[in-house]
């Protein structure tokens, strides 16, 4: 059993502490907050110890969870990491591709493991077709949200899009080419709503939306790869993959077949894998306790957060100018 400790008790940070206290393959030590008044409160409400300072609750423990505001990420990793202790960092890693790249040398140095809350790899109805996923060459993602004033002090593209972007990195195995976008600040002073084009190297095209001023919530990537259309609702957790095969010599009677200009004759075939029901960011905790316990390298990495870092920097880039 790990000992664990958490830094920031706001909205995020309060669901880390309940569910790392249920957690079997940790022991949550308490946590520590800027706020005075929320982490008296926090501690009464729920009985957790609040630390004094965050050089305390770090000399305590062996992983320490950093569910503190972006801008802080680094400062408080970098600590945290100095001090030999395993981190476990929230989504954007953080604040630029520089200070990721500092802390991913300085985790090497000091021997320390690091994972990133790119928590949609753990969603289930991503889960279930994950492996079905083979060199998509066109996706196409919507991430809509109504407006919360939590998260506002970042682009739509570092508060929403980020998630989108590190799925699309982990099924594409090839180098970002080319990127095009514009984004819209409609009532935040940086941009609410963003479009972007991603080209790959290897001719993979993904399109994505994001917007923090909807009416409606949609969480829907689409993977579009040789004979296979795959989709996934990361919002209620369902997924569909429609596969196109040669057609046998006898084909019943109510399939549905497709013939092309050429003559050739495909059969469709719908599939709905299995959703498990989990709990993604308690599953997200727990394979990093993993993978510290038998040493291997954990799902999110330091690296994968500082790539998916890059190209949303390299978005957001692109519509300023």
């Amino acid at each position: 059993m790990l000992n664990v400790g958490v830094l920031g008790a706001g909205h995020l940070g309060k669901i880390h502490l309940r569910l790392l206290n249920q957690s079997p393959k940790y022991k949550l030590v308490g946590f520590y907050d800027p706020s005075e008044k929320n982490s008296k409160k926090v501690a009464e409400e729920f009985g957790y110890r609040a630390f004094s300072s965050i050089e305390e609750l770090i000399a305590a423990v062996d992983v320490v969870d950093i569910v503190t505001p972006t801008l802080s990420h680094y400062e408080v990793a970098e600590k945290a990491i100095q001090a030999g202790k395993h981190i476990f960092i929230e989504k954007p890693i953080t604040n630029t591709v520089e200070e990721a790249e500092k802390l991913i040398e300085l985790a090497k140095s000091k021997g320390v493991k690091g994972q990133v809350g790119h928590v949609e790899r753990f969603n289930p109805a991503f889960q279930a077709v994950a492996e079905k996923l083979e060199n998509p060459m066109f996706i196409e993602t919507h991430r809509l949200a109504e407006f919360n004033p939590r998260g506002t002090d970042v682009p739509v593209v570092l508060d929403l899009m980020v998630h989108d972007i590190d799925i699309i990195l982990s099924v594409v195995n090839s180098n970002v080419k080319k990127i095009n976008a514009s984004g819209v600040s409609v009532i935040s002073e940086t941009p609410d709503i963003c479009n972007a084009r991603i080209e790959f190297e290897n001719g993979c095209v993904a399109n994505l939306t994001a917007s923090r001023i909807s009416l409606k919530q949609m969480r829907k990537s689409r993977f579009f790869q040789r004979d296979a259309y795959i989709s996934v609702d990361f919002l209620e957790k369902k997924c569909e993959v429609v596969k196109m095969k040669d057609v046998p010599e006898n084909p019943d009677e109510f399939a549905m077949i497709l013939q092309n200009a050429e003559g050739i004759k495909k059969q469709i075939y719908f599939d709905n894998p299995q959703v498990a029901t989990n709990n993604a960011i308690l599953e997200e905790l727990e394979t990093f306790a993993d993978a510290i316990h038998n040493n291997t390298t954990p799902i999110v990495t330091l690296e994968q957060g500082a790539n998916a870092l890059r190209v949303a920097k390299q978005i957001i880039k692109s519509f300023n100018e």
